[in-house]
This record gives structure tokens, C-alpha cells and sequence, in this order.
């Protein structure tokens, strides 16, 4: 049994479309910045490296780090 906690990383974007994209990035580094996460998503925007079915991503939307603790509570033997 084992307690395990982890982190995800969301940037949601606002597509052409009005609706919402999220890319979710799994361990995030711990002294991740907004400033340094904004600037990606301005680059990702500004590159048009996704299309989605809403069309491309148009603006920021929000960013966010999950935390996520699992118990294990039961191990096969």
C-alpha cells in the first residue's frame, strides 16, 4: 500500500470557436513560473501548432496545477 501524490500541469485555451482546449502536462518542474507558462501558450498561439474541430487556438483561457493524491489501499500478491 502506498500513498502516491502527483502534479499536472493545464493550459486551457479559448479556440476560434468558443470552446475550450486543454493541453495537460504530467510533473511539472516545482519553480514552474505563470510568467514562463504564459509565454509558451502565447508561442503555441502564436505558431498555430494545434487545430482543433473549434478551429485554431485563439487566446488563453486559464492555467492551472493539479494536485492528485492516490491511497492504494489494496496490493495483489
Amino acid at each position: 500500500m502506498a500513498v502516491v501524490t502527483t502534479q499536472t500541469l493545464r493550459m486551457v485555451f479559448r479556440t476560434e470557436g468558443g470552446t475550450s482546449f486543454t493541453i495537460s502536462l504530467d510533473n511539472p518542474r516545482n519553480n514552474l513560473t505563470a510568467q514562463e507558462i504564459e509565454a509558451v501558450m502565447d508561442l503555441i498561439i502564436a505558431k498555430n501548432v494545434f487545430l482543433t474541430p473549434g478551429g485554431a487556438l485563439a487566446s488563453k483561457r486559464d492555467i492551472q496545477i493539479v494536485d492528485r493524491t492516490t491511497n492504494d489501499l489494496y496490493d495483489p500478491s
